[in-house]
């Protein structure tokens, strides 16, 4: 099987849309061995910073000289990226050769892309024999693939806020509790800064299941800007992270508790340059990322309330260095696109409203009528490539922000690819 006939099946399987529950999956895996339950893992929820904290735990554990494994979702621009051992993305090859060994069970138990990607994550880790794989879930927590994981190292949830409610729930709690479904039985929880009703709904789960409970808010001490972090085992005082904002460094401090407090890494270099290095360690993208310096280009991965609000509260120290602020923006039908509205505001001059190839997509024209109903006027664009190129050619004192969806960004990138802009010629 080629590539493209691999990729091209898999994506297919975006046909039978998100399901949620264990049963195919596991199903699926008691055909194939198990591979899951063979692995060393890091299980990590969360509304937003999963994928921040799974790669800053990746790199400490890649620091220390482990073989680590990353999963995280979704893609920005190629499948592989998707599955990362020691730097490196998931082979072609053992993406064809899985599909091919097990086309016929996949379609027997109607396997989701999201089970069949997950399986086979889990399958490549073993068969690189990594020490340690670092799995972040998908949506939610409790009846997602990836929580056929049942003796985890650590349970990781990150943050809790109002996100997919026509499937997690309405409420922070009942939202915290399908979070909450990682936690094992007698497993280690860290939690980051969760909303007082959010964990005192994890706190319940993890006396049920007597589990430990451990705070990431127990080890802080935050002056102005500053985020320290003081444990029995490591200490963070002066250190520095690639990632841009003050959420990236909880999501960073979380990472460093639960590796120190889980396997006891105490050593402050390798902490230190975990974190400095994880973009070169786990190829991490789109956190506040900068792809143009002039005319300023961010991409950033907000796609809730919660992530716009921590991303506009950062983009706000700035802003006042350009001549104008312009949004690029887009998002999905089942977020809550009016609180993301609402927090957006007035912060840019020029809003534009475009498009995504993407299933789950809300039209554009309702998105421009929520900003109207905001008070915000916007326009919509479709051509993002020649959008972008016109954009690039001025030259000019102006940031352009793009959020609202990772799939957007994804969109933006292979754009850029095409017109072959180079970030490291600005």
């Amino acid at each position: 099987m080629e590539i493209k006939t691999a990729l091209e099946k898999l994506f297919s399987l975006h046909s039978f849309g998100i399901k949620l529950g264990l049963e195919n999956i596991q199903k699926f895996l008691d055909r194939i061995g198990n591979p899951q339950n063979k692995l060393k893992v890091f299980h990590i929820a969360g509304s937003n910073g999963k994928g921040s904290t799974a790669s800053f735990i990746a790199s400490i554990l890649t620091q220390a000289g482990y073989k680590v494994g990353l999963y995280t979702s979704p893609h920005f621009v190629k499948f592989n990226e998707r599955v990362i051992v020691d730097k490196n993305y998931i082979t072609d090859e053992f993406i064809c050769d899985f599909l091919s060994r097990y086309e016929k069970l996949i379609d027997e138990h109607k396997l989701t892309f999201f089970e069949v990607t997950t399986a086979m994550a889990f399958e490549y880790f073993l068969s690189k024999k990594v020490n340690y794989a670092v799995i972040e879930t998908g949506l939610g927590g409790r009846l997602d693939a990836t929580n056929v994981i049942q003796k985890p190292l650590a349970c990781i949830i990150t943050s809790i806020s109002l996100e997919h409610t026509n499937i997690l729930g309405d409420k922070i709690s009942l939202i915290a509790k399908e979070k909450g479904g990682i936690i094992k039985d007698n497993s280690k929880v860290f939690v980051g800064k969760l909303p007082k009703d959010a964990d005192e709904v994890i706190e319940k789960i993890c006396v049920e299941k007597n589990a430990t409970l451990i705070r990431l808010e127990d080890y802080l001490i935050e002056k102005n800007d500053k985020v320290e972090l003081y444990s029995e085992e490591i200490d963070l005082e002066d250190w520095t992270i690639p990632l841009q904002g003050k959420y990236q460094r909880y999501n960073a401090a979380l990472a460093t508790l639960t590796v120190a407090k889980t396997l006891f890494i105490d050593d402050p270099k390798v902490i230190y340059d975990g974190l400095k290095n994880v973009v070169k360690n786990t190829l991490i993208q789109g956190r506040y990322e900068i792809v143009s310096t002039m005319p300023k280009i961010i991409l950033d991965s907000a796609h809730n309330p919660g992530g716009i609000h921590a991303f506009i509260t950062e983009f706000l120290s700035e802003k006042n260095k350009y001549d104008e602020s312009i949004l690029l923006f887009s998002a999905l039908k089942d977020k809550d696109i009016v609180s993301m509205v609402k927090i957006i505001d007035k912060t840019f001059d020029k809003v534009f409203i475009t498009d995504i190839n993407y299933e789950r997509k809300e039209e554009p024209e309702n998105i421009k009528r929520i900003f109207k109903e905001n008070g915000i006027e916007s326009e919509i664009i479709f051509n993002k490539k020649e959008f972008l190129s016109y954009y690039l050619k001025e030259k000019s004192n102006k940031c352009l922000v793009i959020t609202g969806s990772m799939y957007l960004l994804g969109e933006i990138k292979s754009i850029l690819q095409e017109i072959n802009f180079n970030s490291s010629n600005n």
